[in-house]
């Protein structure tokens, strides 16, 4: 497991702080509020436990101490699809406990693709990480930290375009695991 965190790790720093496609992640990051959680879970309904007792975890602590948890799951949900569904249970689960407008999701996977993207795009590494993650974030958090940034709504495109300007050595190092390289998983 600790080198499941470390190469989820990796990425936080080098890609998501490193390339600055999150822009409210550097403090939490700097400040160790951000959680990586290791699922050891095989099935959905376990899964599902584990995302649950996140949020548990979240309700209990202060956002001064975890602001933000990366449920890292490493034995199930490989096939992007499949994550994509595991999604809209996860979403239940949310609803269900009555965390809407509480906490939502961010989604990443080592194949994320966007709706309407061709599975190679660039602008797919902007969601690619080591090991499917369900990025948990607190909507208060979030609402707080966008009072701080110019242009939210550019995000998106700004990311995108950084992804093209990368060259594809760059690609490469940061994304070992897209391109079935030296440190993939």
């Amino acid at each position: 497991m600790d080198s499941i965190e470390a190469a989820v790790g990796q990425w936080l720093n080098s890609v998501v702080i490193g390339l600055n496609l999150c822009p409210f992640s550097h403090r939490p990051a700097r400040e160790n509020r951000v959680r990586l959680q290791v699922s050891s879970a095989t099935s959905e309904e376990f899964l599902l436990q584990d995302l649950e007792n996140e949020m548990l975890l979240l309700d209990s602590r202060p956002p001064a101490e975890i602001e933000t948890t990366l449920l890292i799951v490493p034995n199930m949900l490989q096939d992007f699809f499949a994550y994509t569904q595991f999604l809209v249970w996860a979403e239940s689960l949310i609803k269900r406990n009555g965390w809407k407008g509480i906490y939502q999701l961010a989604s990443f996977h080592p194949d994320y693709c966007f709706a309407g993207a061709a599975q190679e795009d660039v602008e797919n590494l902007t969601n690619r990480s080591p090991y499917p993650i369900l990025h948990i974030i607190r909507e208060a958090s979030l609402a707080a930290a966008l009072n701080h940034v110019a242009d939210v709504e550019g995000i998106p495109e700004r990311n995108k375009q950084t992804m093209r300007e990368l060259s594809a050595e760059q690609q490469r190092q940061l994304f070992p695991y897209v391109f079935n390289i030296e440190g993939k998983s």
